[in-house]
């Protein structure tokens, strides 16, 4: 099973072939299909991570407790 870390350095490749400007336009394409199913993944993977991780935060009468992480707070 890939990591996050592996798709990370796969897409890092993938754009800096791009990048490059030296491939032919179907090798493009094809790199550019790839490279946006490892930006699924590596949504995905964050996702899960995301509902494992807990905060530890203190409630209005000094207690703590936890919280689920939210990015959007």
């Amino acid at each position: 099973m890939k990591s996050f870390e592996d798709s990370m350095n796969e897409l890092k490749e993938i754009v800096e072939k791009l990048q490059s400007g030296n491939l032919p336009l179907e090798e493009s394409i094809k790199l550019f299909q790839e490279g946006t199913k490892l930006i699924a993944f590596s949504h995905k993977k964050l996702d899960q991570i995301q509902k494992k991780v807990k905060i530890l935060v203190e409630d209005k009468d000094g207690e703590l407790i936890t919280k689920d992480f939210n990015t959007e707070d």
